[in-house]
């Protein structure tokens, strides 16, 4: 009887060409979002040109509109984007070698570190908020990608109080706020609270002593 043996994709032209065509499309599609994100994060949703965006990536305005649908289907899609990197970050923290304060002193710090790094983030929340979370409001996963962030916050918390060190009554939630609000206000802030107070918030030393005293606050605020 004669076996057929497929031809290896290397050697068979027509597989070859669709390995590269889906290829092609996802790295198309990561640079799209890349320079979407620092657009969107620098002129808001109605200053952003899909026609620029075209221009600074490998793709077209209309392979741009045949990947998103549309303008506001690119804006989404990199809000999506942006909370799916942080959160993919902190599911690598390992926390759960650390004891519970340990834990809760490296996730706060992570978060502090992270937003520092990370300003295009920090604009695209407050442009997202300014439309008052029109936008994420239509997103079919944005509640699920957040999921593990406060899942790593409860799994902290409860171990610390079985263990004794937090005290009880501390909303997962709101400790998950007031960790994003501390350090959020240190980036979007910065240049208002500077001018103002006239303080160099921005240097190495005042970043390190404001992170320390954001670690602190936090968990003394759960410390029994």
């Amino acid at each position: 009887m004669n076996q057929v043996v497929q031809e290896p994709a290397a050697r068979n032209p027509a597989a070859a060409s669709r390995e590269k065509r889906a290829y092609d499309a996802q790295g198309s599609m990561a640079d799209i979002l890349a320079v979407a994100t620092a657009e969107f994060a620098e002129k808001g949703l109605s200053g952003a040109r899909i026609d620029e965006i075209a221009a600074a990536t490998r793709t077209s305005k209309r392979m741009i509109y045949y990947h998103f649908g549309s303008k506001e289907g690119l804006y989404l899609a990199v809000l999506e984007e942006s909370y799916r990197r942080i959160r993919e970050i902190e599911t690598q923290l390992n926390l759960e070698d650390l004891d519970p304060e340990d834990a809760l002193r490296k996730l706060v710090a992570f978060t502090f570190d992270y937003q520092q790094d990370n300003e295009d983030f920090i604009r695209l929340v407050m442009n997202e908020n300014m439309h008052r979370g029109e936008y994420l409001a239509q997103s079919k996963t944005i509640h699920q990608l957040n999921v593990p962030a406060i899942k790593a916050i409860e799994t902290i918390y409860a171990r610390g109080v079985r263990a004794k060190v937090f005290r009880r009554g501390v909303d997962p939630v709101d400790l998950h706020m007031s960790i994003s609000a501390l350090c959020f206000f240190n980036v979007a802030n910065r240049h208002t609270f500077s001018l103002i107070f006239t303080g160099a918030l921005g240097t190495p030393s005042a970043l390190r002593t404001r992170r320390d005293n954001i670690v602190e606050m936090i968990v003394r605020f759960v410390r029994k």
